[in-house]
């Protein structure tokens, strides 16, 4: 993997674009809503340069945080190159908690106190990364900040920030929008 700098901004839009990462027309969103506007960061993860280059802006984000976390399946790969890079632990927040063993609802270690960042592919409404908080807090861990790939724009900053935390995209659907060419 590449030592490069960070990557701007515009060139994260650019990969999200030339990835069919983001793709414009008529979709159905998960959440039922029609968007003319389909944002799927997966196509872009499975591509080791892609992988990379978000990696590379995200672990330039991590600041002091002591652990990384994500959702499965779409914030794992984007924890996991992060991790490599900073070198900092990470933990992979379940959907839903095992039925079976331990019945935890994350894997990985979650220290009381332990300052957590949290990593997600896409945020809409914020529903997906207000869980992933609810299951660290309940854990002891301290969520104070949420670093995105793509931010909708629907919702999820102001839902986050309600609960005290800062959400930080390396890129927006207005950005991809304005960049598309």
């Amino acid at each position: 993997m590449s030592d490069a700098p960070p990557p701007s901004r515009a060139e994260i839009e650019r990969m999200l674009l030339d990835t069919g990462a983001v793709r414009f027309g008529a979709f159905t969103l998960s959440s039922g809503a029609a968007s003319d506007v389909y944002v799927d960061v997966k196509r872009a993860w499975t591509e080791p340069r892609s992988l990379d280059l978000m990696a590379r802006a995200l672990a330039a984000r991590v600041g002091d945080a002591e652990r990384l976390a994500g959702m499965e399946l779409g914030a794992v790969p984007l924890v996991v190159a992060t991790a490599l890079r900073t070198g900092r632990p990470y933990v992979v927040v379940r959907k839903a908690a095992k039925e079976h063993g331990t019945r935890q609802p994350f894997e990985g270690e979650i220290p009381a106190g332990c300052r957590v960042l949290l990593i997600e592919d896409v945020a809409t409404t914020g529903a997906s990364s207000l869980r992933s908080v609810e299951i660290v807090r309940a854990a002891g861990g301290t969520v104070d900040r949420a670093l995105v790939v793509v931010d909708r724009e629907s919702g999820a900053t102001e839902a986050l920030a309600a609960t005290g935390i800062r959400l930080e995209a390396l890129a927006t659907l207005r950005d991809l929008r304005g960049a598309r060419s």
